[in-house]
């Protein structure tokens, strides 16, 4: 028998105010469980059809308004959503996590995101990401900031290895990885050569 979508969001509150309650008032978190189940069943990231989709007898118009409101008024605490996304991940420790950024344009502004995140069953869940105010390639600071973030935030012990693309190297990046005894799995371009130092003993 499935679930209703309305016994879904009310399910998802519930679990949204055992982790929020603290920090954001009742309104706001059935606010972001309403908004949470209409992304799943629209699948679009527009807030008019974000609307029409939420589960609460209003008409659509007055919960385009809310959600407007909150998008402008209200700063999430990204620190409690990324212990939140933990939380509902089966805990099947420890979890190997991936670095990427994505960079695109949007109008005249350009949008540039460092982003960790968990890989479970195939899927990665963003996790905590960093914006970045440049143009082009994360710098060795800014990789650190991000993954001491996590470590505090979740524990050193949870990782397994990082995964990364090439553009994620650096020799003081390394060495941060190494001195945390972080394994780490970092794709190298063709004419990169790898030196393995082997110790006398």
């Amino acid at each position: 028998m499935e679930t209703k979508v309305q016994d879904k969001s009310t399910q998802l509150i519930a679990v949204l105010l055992n982790h929020f309650g603290k920090n954001m008032n009742l309104a706001r978190i059935k606010l972001l469980g309403m908004f949470t189940c209409a992304l799943c069943k629209v699948q679009t990231v527009g807030f008019d059809k974000l609307a029409t989709a939420f589960e609460s007898g209003a008409m659509s118009e007055s919960s385009l308004r809310r959600i407007q409101r909150f998008m402008a008024d209200y700063k999430l605490n990204t620190d409690l959503i990324a212990q939140l996304i933990f939380r509902l991940l089966p805990h099947k420790l420890p979890f190997r996590l991936a670095l990427d950024r994505t960079n695109w344009k949007f109008r005249e502004s350009n949008i540039n995101i460092l982003t960790l995140a968990i890989l479970y069953q195939g899927v990665a869940f963003p996790i905590l990401y960093r914006m970045m105010p440049k143009f082009g390639n994360s710098n060795t600071k800014e990789r650190i900031a991000l993954l001491n973030r996590y470590i505090r935030l979740l524990g050193i012990e949870t990782i397994d290895c990082l995964l990364a693309d090439r553009e994620f190297v650096g020799e003081h990046w390394l060495a941060y990885l190494n001195g945390k005894g972080i394994r780490y799995h970092i794709r190298i371009r063709e004419n990169f050569q790898v030196k393995i130092l082997v110790r006398e003993r």
